[in-house]
């Protein structure tokens, strides 16, 4: 038996439903009829994927890396059979929040520019890897922290590093200080953390002075950030590239002194020779251009 496009489709199914059966009624096949696909995939991979062991379905260490495989491989079919790659074939640039910062706007405009005929597409992904791993984008602006420890078959190249900022209420006794804030300063009060696409954990407090777990407010993405700290619930830490980026009339931005600053990257996948999947050709010159968006900036002259 040969595994084909069907049998990536179903696991991907399964994977993101989160159970066979849930993942029959979106694909509108017979519970039975997905299961068996998966067991023929299985048997060609020579891996099991997925956990039936317990309660709830679980990928298995294999499943979670052939996952990742698996989406850029739909993606690039999907993609090579969309009558509108026919035209222009665009550069995905993804991000996770603030892109490249105050860079951002300077990087499409020259882009546009020097390269007319290749659309660069801005996009935001929430999750870690800006869309990265599951082929939604070419290639991605990252915080190298964010990047799953996991992660295999990814190149890229470091664009500059960031200094971090403590972000909060416009209202608030902090916001009033003249001096930086520190991390002990923010301690005191419930910290926003971005659970999805985030940089910061509690890690970055030292032991002696880490908030408790519960002292945290989880958002889902950077606009439920502020709006969290802006209303007065939580104070939150970020890059410059945020402060930038985000201005927010309900939240004042503070340097934030004993903080390790951020490498920011660009970040696209390794296409293996011969395996057959492209990468767009058009990458290099992103990075090239980057790099000399950011040095002209160095020089004063972005």
């Amino acid at each position: 038996m040969t595994a084909d496009l069907r049998h990536l489709r179903a696991f991907l199914a399964i994977a993101d439903a989160g159970s066979v059966t849930s993942a029959a009624a979106v694909l509108r096949i017979s519970q039975p009829a997905l299961s068996r696909t998966l067991r023929q995939l299985e048997q060609h991979l020579g891996a099991r994927l997925v956990d039936r062991s317990t309660h709830h379905l679980e990928l298995t260490a294999e499943g979670r890396r052939f996952r990742e495989k698996a989406a850029t491989a739909v993606a690039v079919v999907d993609e090579a059979l969309d009558p509108a790659r026919l035209r222009p074939w665009p550069l995905r640039l993804g991000h996770a929040w603030s892109a490249l910062g105050r860079h951002t706007t300077p990087l499409l405009r020259r882009w546009k520019e020097r390269h007319p005929d290749t659309p660069l597409e801005l996009l935001r992904v929430d999750d870690r890897t800006a869309g990265l791993l599951s082929g939604k984008v070419d290639i991605a602006a990252v915080r190298a922290p964010m990047i799953p420890a996991d992660a295999e078959g990814l190149l890229g190249e470091w664009l500059r590093n960031e200094p971090r900022v403590a972000a909060v209420p416009a209202d608030s006794e902090l916001a009033e200080k003249s001096r930086s804030l520190t991390l002990e300063d923010l301690a005191a009060h419930p910290i926003a953390l971005n659970t999805v696409s985030g940089l910061t954990t509690l890690d970055l407090w030292p032991e002696e002075i880490r908030p408790e777990e519960n002292a945290t407010i989880g958002v889902a993405n950077t606009d439920d950030w502020l709006g969290a700290i802006a209303a007065g619930n939580a104070v939150g830490v970020s890059t410059s590239a945020t402060a930038e980026m985000h201005p927010h009339p309900g939240v004042v931005y503070k340097p934030l002194a004993g903080a390790a600053e951020v490498p920011l990257m660009l970040m696209w996948r390794e296409t293996p020779r011969g395996s057959g999947r492209p990468g767009h050709p058009a990458v290099p010159r992103l990075v090239e251009l980057a790099l000399d968006v950011l040095a002209g900036d160095a020089r004063g002259t972005a």
